[in-house]
């Protein structure tokens, strides 16, 4: 990893010192740096949001692009999208520069509008997410718990065969009681429903005990599963080294080990 994203990481470490303010999630030669930062900014109707932001910085950072997702509980999930997405656009406006510390402050002061034109382009019929922009074009990548799996050989299989009819790759992963679903693949066949469950009675249903934890486009960084299998765990450090070995260390950080903690 450079020089220059160890002096930024230390940089805003030394910012953001409060409590919960900043936790580094990892540094690595190969994997690059990884940390959260939390912190507020004004809202449309001018109450504190509560934003998390995590950025992982890959090995060619500043000359690579940072990864960023974002979450809030007080922000929708179309509205969180939207602030990534801005995000996106003014990181590319710092390239090849030590950019974290500007995303944050931008971020905090334009908070307000962002959310305004989400909400805006909601109500006249567009959207961010919209399904025929160019932003869907390519594999994106999604990330689904499931709660319970009744009739396990029967629910693997159909997960399987559900898989190869929508042309997904990936892994269904167990680690005692977790049950994951890890996607990749064209983003309107990751939404697509199936009957993947089995009823008390033994007739298939909808699954209705499955979140779903993160969908965003796949970067550069993230590595492509060539088919999709199932496996077991016996520990968290194996499920983990799952992620890293696909570039999805930072989707592990936040969707997975955060919600273990």
């Amino acid at each position: 990893m450079s020089d220059l994203a160890l002096e930024e990481l230390s940089a805003i470490a030394a910012i953001y010192c409060g409590e919960n303010e900043c936790e580094v999630l990892e540094v690595s030669e190969t994997e690059g740096i990884s940390f959260r930062i939390q912190t507020s900014a004004k809202g449309p109707l001018g109450a504190d949001i509560l934003l998390k932001l995590l950025f992982h910085l890959p090995i060619g950072y500043p000359s690579s692009l940072p990864n960023i997702s974002v979450s809030s509980e007080q922000l929708t999930r179309t509205q969180c999208a939207a602030v990534k997405g801005r995000l996106l656009e003014e990181a590319k406006r710092h390239f090849s520069q030590p950019m974290v510390h500007e995303l944050i402050l931008w971020i905090q002061q334009n908070l307000k509008h962002t959310v305004k034109q989400a909400e805006t382009s909601v109500c006249s019929g567009e959207s961010t997410l919209s399904t025929d922009g160019p932003e869907e074009d390519g594999v994106w990548i999604a990330l689904l718990r499931l709660d319970h799996m009744r009739a396990k050989g029967k629910y693997v299989k159909t997960v399987e065969k559900w898989c190869a009819d929508l042309k997904l790759t990936g892994r269904l992963m167990f680690m005692g009681k977790m049950i994951l679903i890890l996607l990749q693949g064209d983003r309107g066949s990751i939404k697509k429903t199936s009957k993947v469950d089995v009823d008390s009675s033994g007739k298939k249903c909808k699954e209705k005990m499955i979140s779903v934890l993160s969908e965003t486009k796949a970067q550069a960084a993230h590595i492509r599963f060539q088919a999709f299998e199932v496996k077991e765990y016996s520990t968290l450090g194996e499920l983990q080294n799952e992620f890293k070995a696909a570039g999805l260390a930072e989707l592990f950080s936040e969707f997975v080990l955060a919600r273990l903690k």
